[in-house]
């Protein structure tokens, strides 16, 4: 007889704050800076979601609270407050955050491809799986107070953020 995790037996909507808080695998991919390139920049316009002729990209620059060695938040109870542009996924805005990257536990679930293999839930806590995979931010990331994306932009746009694997 095998058991069913919560994550298997319920949707994202069916879960507990505490379920739903643990589906988080901390990769912190979401505290990258992103920007959307788009070929209309004249006409460029905050979207929810990407349109023909634009693309997302991800810089290795990372907000300045994120602890680089573990890739935690050391705000997190005040990260909204501190920065505003800081999205706090929920149950009901989780479908129209096309900026997560494919990784993400949260998305993974809403499209349906379940938890990946290296998730923290399947290894009892430990990210260290999620970090041999090369799934997050560990050893790859400059904190943002470290550079002047004005000038540096192009020297920081990288493509492992969309990395996904399983």
């Amino acid at each position: 007889m095998s058991s069913v995790e919560f994550w298997e037996a319920k949707s994202l909507e069916e879960m507990t704050t505490a379920e739903w808080e643990s589906i988080c695998d901390g990769c912190a991919k979401c505290c990258l800076h992103s920007f959307i390139d788009s070929d209309e920049e004249e006409h460029f316009k905050s979207t929810d979601v990407l349109r023909e002729g634009e693309e997302l990209l991800y810089t290795d620059v990372i907000c300045q609270y994120s602890d680089i060695s573990t890739g935690g938040c050391t705000r997190y109870s005040e990260r909204q407050t501190l920065v505003p542009s800081c999205v706090q996924l929920t149950k009901n805005n989780l479908k129209d955050i096309f900026f997560m990257p494919q990784s993400c536990s949260y998305r993974r679930l809403h499209e349906g491809r379940g938890l990946a293999s290296w998730h923290p839930l399947r290894h009892k806590g430990s990210k260290q799986t999620m970090h041999d995979a090369g799934i997050s931010i560990k050893d790859k990331v400059v904190l943002e107070t470290q550079v002047d994306l004005e000038v540096e932009f192009e020297d920081h746009i990288v493509e492992w953020p969309e990395l996904d694997k399983d």
